[in-house]
């Protein structure tokens, strides 16, 4: 099970996530700021990234059985999820995406 840590900037502490779950705390990749025309977006007119790293995982669902079930995605992977799946959420000046499993859609290899 990994944890991720974020440094808050005023009170100089860390934070630990870890998520619950299915769960898995996703870094997204930055939004494309140009056209593949050469195009330069504003940040009004950008899309939601819809990829990024996942950063940490929780244990997994917890099945009937009471067994955990295990995840298919594991840390460092490169995922693609749903444009509006998942949870946003801001540690300092870097930003996550917490989303189920179920809302990742492809691992890019």
């Amino acid at each position: 099970m990994a944890t991720a840590t974020a440094t808050k900037t005023k009170t100089k502490q860390k934070i630990r996530f870890r998520p619950l779950d299915d769960r898995v705390l996703v870094q997204p990749s930055e939004a494309e700021e140009t056209t593949t025309g050469g195009i330069i977006l504003p940040d009004t007119a950008q899309e939601k990234p819809q990829r990024g790293e996942i950063i940490s995982t929780g244990p997994g669902k917890l099945l009937d059985d009471g067994q955990r079930g295990e995840l298919s995605v594991e840390v460092g992977d490169q995922v693609i999820y749903g444009k509006y799946s998942g949870t946003e959420i801001e540690f300092g000046p870097d930003k996550y995406v917490v989303v189920r499993e179920s809302d990742i859609l492809a691992v890019v290899d």
